[in-house]
């Protein structure tokens, strides 16, 4: 009997100390690729710079991700969102307040939430764009997530309407909350974030009638 059991399959160890250092590692090396991906861009930023910067070595961030896109990608996850929790945006506290309040609370709040979203992601997402019109897989890959944006725009006007929104509606508030609008209005034309934050509500409010078709949704 004893000789059956030691015969037998292994279960495999895990260690749930290594899986949080795996995990708190994966964090810093995002964390310091946003910064350079955001401040070198895509071609002057090498995986041998961003482990220089996360204080590891080359091999650590290859063994936490398989490619220079790989890791851009998880840099601008963590930039999205602002830290590193498992958490996607649609199911944070600050998503749900889009659904809160009046109509022009409900603006306000998604104004400040992409306010915040584009400061924090505007120099990587230049990056991922010089990065795809060399990289077809790239490429790609901010196609589709350009398509999951697109999705969650949808989401957050339904909470902020109070009702179905129309493709239209969606296509048309799609564009206006991209970064390229805020880098627009911050960088060539000097907009501070709180003056850029206080339009998008205004435009918000007036793209997005409630249920009854006036700006005032429901409480």
């Amino acid at each position: 009997m004893a000789a059956d059991q030691a015969t037998g399959p292994r279960r495999a160890y895990r260690s749930p100390r290594r899986e949080q250092q795996a995990a708190e590692t994966r964090s810093m090396v995002a964390s310091a690729a946003a910064r350079l991906f955001g401040e070198r861009g895509w071609a002057a930023t090498g995986m041998r710079e961003v482990a220089r910067a996360a204080g590891v070595s080359v091999e650590t961030v290859y063994a936490s991700f398989r490619s220079k896109g790989d890791l851009l990608l998880a840099a601008l996850d963590l930039a999205v969102v602002g830290d590193a929790a498992p958490v996607p945006l649609d199911r944070r506290p600050e998503f749900a307040a889009l659904g809160s309040g009046t109509k022009r609370q409900r603006a306000q709040a998604t104004a400040r939430l992409v306010t915040d979203i584009n400061q924090r992601t505007a120099g990587v997402v230049l990056a991922l764009r010089e990065g795809a019109a060399s990289d077809a897989d790239l490429a790609e890959r901010r196609l589709q997530r350009e398509q999951q944006r697109r999705i969650n725009v949808e989401q957050g006007a339904t909470l902020v309407a109070g009702r179905a929104v129309t493709a239209e509606e969606v296509d048309g508030l799609w564009a206006l909350v991209a970064v390229e609008i805020y880098q627009m209005l911050t960088e060539l034309r000097g907009w501070s974030p709180q003056q850029y934050e206080h339009w998008l509500a205004d435009v918000i409010e007036r793209l997005l009638p409630g249920p009854d078709g006036t700006r005032e949704g429901p409480a």
